[in-house]
This record gives C-alpha cells, sequence and structure tokens, in this order.
C-alpha cells in the first residue's frame, strides 16, 4: 500500500509516538522553571498576583505532566517490540542512561510532585518552594539522559563492538559525546521558548476578549520579555549546533541545504526555496544567495560544503522532508525573534496589552514554539538515516522484523487510541487555559501562603469549579 514496507511503518509509527510525547516534555520543562519563578516572586514580593499565576499554571503543568509520562511509556515499550535488534546491538548503552533518567530525574519529580501540588496549605513555605525547584531541576536532569543517549545515537563514541554489540567502555565520552551539549542546550532553550509563546497566547486570548487584570498582563509581560531574550540565545546555540553538525555529519548538513554538487572551488551559495529531487540529484526551482552558504556554515567566504552527490545514494538522508522541515524552524525561529523585538517597542509605546494587531500575533504564535520543536526533531531524526546509530547501525536492520499486517493493525490503533486519549487530555488542558486565572482583587482572603486556608490547587479543580459557576447561573435565571 503507497509503496511502504513494514520497515516504513515501524518508523512512522515511532515517528508518530514521539511526536505527540515531545510536546508534553517540551512544556513541562518550561511550566516547571516557570512556576519556580512564580513562588520564588511571590515569596520575596508577596504580590498575589504571582501566587495566583502560580495556581492557575499549577493545574495545567500537572495534566501536562500526566500526559508527558503515559506517552514516554510507550515509546519506552517500543524499543523492545519494534526495534528488538537495536536494543540488542545497542542497549548496553542507552539501556543504562535511560536507567539513569528513572533513578535521578524521574524519582526526583515523582518525590516532590506531591508536595508541590497538594500541600500548598500542608507545608511551609520554604519547603514548598523548595520542591517546586526540585521538580523544575528533575525535568532539566530528564533532558540530560535523554538528549545523552539520542545524542550518542548521532555522534557515537566511548565504545567497542564485541560479537556484534557495542560495549562501553568509557562512560565519559559516551556521555558528553560530539553533538551532545549542543543538542541539550538547544533542546532546553527550546522549550524555554515554546512555554513563553504557550504562556503569551493564552494571555492574548484573554485580553482579546476582554478579560484584562493584573495577572494576565503580568502573563504576557513575562510571557514576551522570556521570548525576546531566549529567541535570538536559541539562533545562537543552532549556529554552533550546525557546524558541529557539519564536522560530524556532513550528508546531514547537505541534505538539509539542498547542495547536490560543488562546482570547482566556488563558494556554496544559500538555497532559500526550492525542491529537492532525490532521483533527479538536483534541487529544483532553488532561489539561490550567492556566498550566503559558505558563510554560515563554515564562517568563511571561500570554503565548500560537502555535497550530497559526495555520498553514495545510499547513504543519503532523504533531502526532501529535512530541506523544508529545517526551514519551518528557522522561519518560525525569526517570527518569535520579530514579536519579542515588537513587544519591546509596544512596551515603550505603553500599547502592550491594547495593540490588537500584536495580540493577534502573540495569540497565532502559541502553537509556533511546539511546531519549531517538531520540525527540529524531523530535521535530526530523518536527517541522521540510513542510520539508527550513525555509521554503525542500519535502520534496516535494526527493527524485529514484523509483517506488514502486524504493523498496521498496531499502527492503526495507536493513531485511535493517542487522538481519543490526548485529544481529550489536550482538550481539558485547553479548557483550563480558557478558564484563566482565578484573582481575588477585592474579596477578604489571606495571602494563602503554605499553611493558610485558601482554594487548594487541585489539577482538576476547574472542573468543579465550572460546574459549580454554571449550576449558579442556572439557579440565579430560575430566581
Amino acid at each position: 500500500m503507497f509503496g511502504l514496507e513494514a520497515l516504513d511503518l515501524a518508523r512512522i509509527q515511532f515517528a508518530f509516538t514521539i511526536s505527540f510525547h515531545i510536546l508534553f516534555p517540551a512544556i513541562t520543562i518550561g511550566l516547571a522553571s516557570y512556576l519556580a519563578v512564580l513562588e520564588g516572586l511571590w515569596l520575596k514580593t508577596r504580590d498575589d498576583t504571582y501566587r495566583d499565576l502560580y495556581h492557575f499554571w499549577s493545574k495545567i503543568f500537572a495534566v501536562n505532566f500526566g500526559m508527558g509520562v503515559v506517552s514516554g511509556l510507550v515509546m519506552a515499550y517500543q524499543f523492545g517490540t519494534n526495534w528488538s535488534r537495536f536494543s540488542d546491538f545497542a542497549g548496553s548503552v542507552t539501556g543504562p542512561l535511560l536507567t539513569y533518567e528513572v533513578l535521578t530525574a524521574f524519582f526526583l519529580e515523582a518525590g516532590f510532585l506531591g508536595v508541590m501540588l497538594f500541600g500548598w496549605n500542608k507545608v511551609g513555605r520554604k519547603l514548598h518552594f523548595f520542591s517546586t525547584v526540585m521538580v523544575a531541576i528533575g525535568t532539566l536532569i530528564s533532558t540530560f539522559w535523554i538528549l545523552s543517549s539520542n545524542s550518542w545515537m548521532q555522534t557515537p563514541q566511548g565504545y567497542e563492538i564485541v560479537n556484534g554489540q557495542v560495549i562501553p567502555v568509557d562512560w565519559l565520552a559516551v556521555i558528553f559525546n560530539p553533538s551532545f551539549p549542543y543538542r541539550l542546550a538547544h533542546m532546553a532553550v527550546a522549550a524555554f521558548v515554546a512555554t513563553a509563546f504557550f504562556v503569551g497566547s493564552s494571555a492574548a486570548w484573554h485580553l482579546l476578549r476582554g478579560r484584562d487584570n493584573p495577572a494576565i498582563r503580568r502573563m504576557l509581560s513575562m510571557a514576551m520579555w522570556m521570548a525576546l531574550i531566549v529567541a535570538p540565545v536559541q539562533a545562537v546555540i543552532g549556529d554552533f549546533h550546525g557546524l558541529n553538525t557539519l564536522k560530524h555529519q556532513p550528508a546531514k548538513i547537505a541534505a538539509i541545504e539542498g547542495h547536490w554538487e560543488n562546482i570547482g572551488n566556488e563558494p556554496t551559495p544559500l538555497i532559500l526555496f526550492g525542491w529537492p529531487d532525490m532521483k533527479a540529484e538536483k534541487t529544483k526551482f532553488a532561489v539561490e544567495i550567492p556566498y550566503l552558504g559558505s558563510l554560515i556554515l563554515t564562517h568563511s567566504l571561500d570554503k565548500q560544503v560537502p555535497a550530497l552527490k559526495e555520498f553514495p545514494p545510499e547513504d543519503r538522508p532523504n533531502s526532501t522532508i529535512v530541506f523544508w522541515s529545517f526551514r519551518i524552524m528557522v522561519g518560525l525561529g525569526m517570527l518569535m525573534i520579530f514579536t519579542g523585538l515588537w513587544s519591546v517597542w509596544l512596551r515603550k509605546r505603553d500599547t502592550l496589552y491594547t495593540s490588537r494587531p500584536f495580540l493577534y500575533l502573540a495569540l497565532w504564535m502559541g502553537p509556533s514554539g511546539l511546531i519549531a520543536i517538531l520540525a527540529g526533531w524531523f530535521t535530526t531524526e530523518i536527517g541522521r538515516q540510513p542510520w539508527v546509530v550513525y555509521g554503525l547501525m542500519r535502520t534496516a536492520d535494526a527493527s524485529s522484523g514484523h509483517s506488514f499486517v502486524q504493523m498496521s493493525i498496531t499502527l492503526a490503533l495507536f493513531v485511535v487510541v493517542y487522538f481519543s486519549l490526548f485529544g481529550v487530555g489536550i482538550g481539558y488542558m485547553m479548557r483550563l487555559v480558557r478558564k484563566g486565572p482565578v484573582t481575588n482583587e477585592g474579596a477578604e482572603t489571606s495571602h494563602g501562603g503554605p499553611g493558610q486556608k485558601r482554594t487548594p490547587a487541585r489539577p482538576l479543580s476547574a472542573a468543579d469549579d465550572d460546574h459549580d459557576a454554571d449550576h449558579g447561573t442556572r439557579l440565579n435565571k430560575g430566581n
């Protein structure tokens, strides 16, 4: 069907599940740090706006965290079910790295998550803040180990191959492999960027509907400051990451650039747009800028970038896909930088919260960080092909060898279950976002700190609140 084989369906299945999964950890990483900042600012300033935002976003964090855990378990099982030959070949490296993630990060998060979500009125302020910080640190430690494992598959080192299996001989070399520092920084900052625009979009949605209060304004303000800072930083990290990829995975860079061959000693142009044709071995309809490819990728005006024709056809990544996935990521990154700069200009004019064109832009930029993350992962993983462990094991040799019918059935089941289960979860999370932060302006309440009575930060409390509000409205209408 459609010229696909069982191996193709196995790859599609893993791509489908990881595409769902990666969205949740990205928001979890960003929101955990955001919550730590909010609680820290509340403890320092006693500004109730920070407290109200903390309670609001902690509910969304809890739902998102749960979906991330569930979707991550499914991915782990696929290593044994669909990619057993890979597990047999490289399990002595990837297995311990993922185990370290569980022992150091997941246990840390799980140990303090309950205190963070349910201990607001039960423990002291310092202990509660410490728990929030520990959860935030746990998400970053988890990122460390996951990226170390994946980066080793991109740039393996610190190993020997004995009897057809990878044996680690230097764990520091395995963990801190050549691409790891750049990919760790790139992913962590991407999570912060994605969360900033998620938060900013939520605030813009409320402001466009006339809900203007200090909490909503604070959300937008903090999100835009974050975008202004981290989006340009991400561009710089991306440049270093590109230089590292050029050194260790030149075929991937050639595919990303849609660059097929060098002409004499001419510097490499930058192809802005075009359509790489893998069969014709050329990029059709190319729009080029002379010298710019060499300048960006080698930081010189005379060096050439390796071309796809320098590699055997069987070793070339699919340029058609990665050419465009990379440009989607970069294009969204440029829009993020533009949004941050526009927000500064509006601040100076005191119209940040009232400029409807900007608010609409901020609203529509909400999913931009997540889309950019997906585009970046597609570029990274498809650009690694045809290798599952770069230079050591081909993807075709890594699968379990299930039949086409088996893979078709399981893929169909995954699609149905994922859209049903996570569709409900995402829908509920969006319902929480639409509800907005609950403020107590004018109400006689205490500061609501740990140990003091206040509305509890229950992850599912919004459903009860909405039900109570609707019930009260019906009673008032009936009277």
